[in-house]
């Protein structure tokens, strides 16, 4: 006979102790603690290229570019998650004392990967849409040549606009950007992604 064990719930406060003593990454996703999955190299290439273009594009603007190791927070689904990219207008809202963890992104890009595309097109992408300041969202795929921008419009309301060619130009609507996928995708090895 087998007992069945119960699982662990997490409060958001013991992940936050356990994340600032582990050397990686978890998202917290209402009670669960989820490790997170190392990037390829044409993940990486293109966060590169994308945070490179963008902070130079910024750096007169009232914005700022985080990548990767900063935490967001989003109280309405208790999940804390580490986007790709974020950018945030005027000054960050911190959650915590500290600066790890924000709660106020215009604007959040996702390289999408096999594993996580689904949940970054699906419940993530509905989770970031409950945060008052989020406007943009931008998914990239590094297995082709492809670049999804949700603009928010209204109020529950949001349009697509795709990129497939080489000489599109994503366009940014919160901050003055514009890249070509030509530049986005300018060391991107579709090979190596099979």
């Amino acid at each position: 006979m087998t007992i069945a064990s119960e699982k662990k719930i997490y409060t958001p406060e013991e992940y936050l102790q356990l994340e600032e003593k582990s050397a990686e990454k978890h998202e917290y996703r209402q009670g669960d603690i989820v490790l997170m999955t190392g990037g390829t190299t044409n993940h990486n290439r293109l966060v590169l290229e994308f945070c490179t273009y963008l902070n130079f594009a910024l750096r007169e603007q009232n914005a700022e570019v985080f990548a990767g190791d900063v935490r967001l927070w989003i109280p309405d689904y208790r999940e804390y998650t580490y986007p790709d990219i974020m950018v945030v207008k005027e000054q960050p809202i911190y959650q915590t004392p500290g600066t790890t963890t924000i709660t106020n992104p215009t604007i959040i890009v996702e390289v999408l990967s096999k594993s996580t595309q689904a949940r970054d097109r699906g419940d993530k992408f509905r989770f970031y849409r409950s945060i008052p300041e989020f406007k943009e969202y931008i998914l990239i795929d590094q297995y082709s040549l492809l670049v999804e921008h949700f603009v928010k419009t209204s109020e529950h309301q949001w349009i697509l606009t795709e990129y497939e060619t080489k000489e599109s130009k994503l366009s940014l609507d919160s901050v003055e950007f514009e890249i070509s996928l030509e530049e986005l995708y300018k060391r991107v090895n579709f090979d190596e992604g099979v």
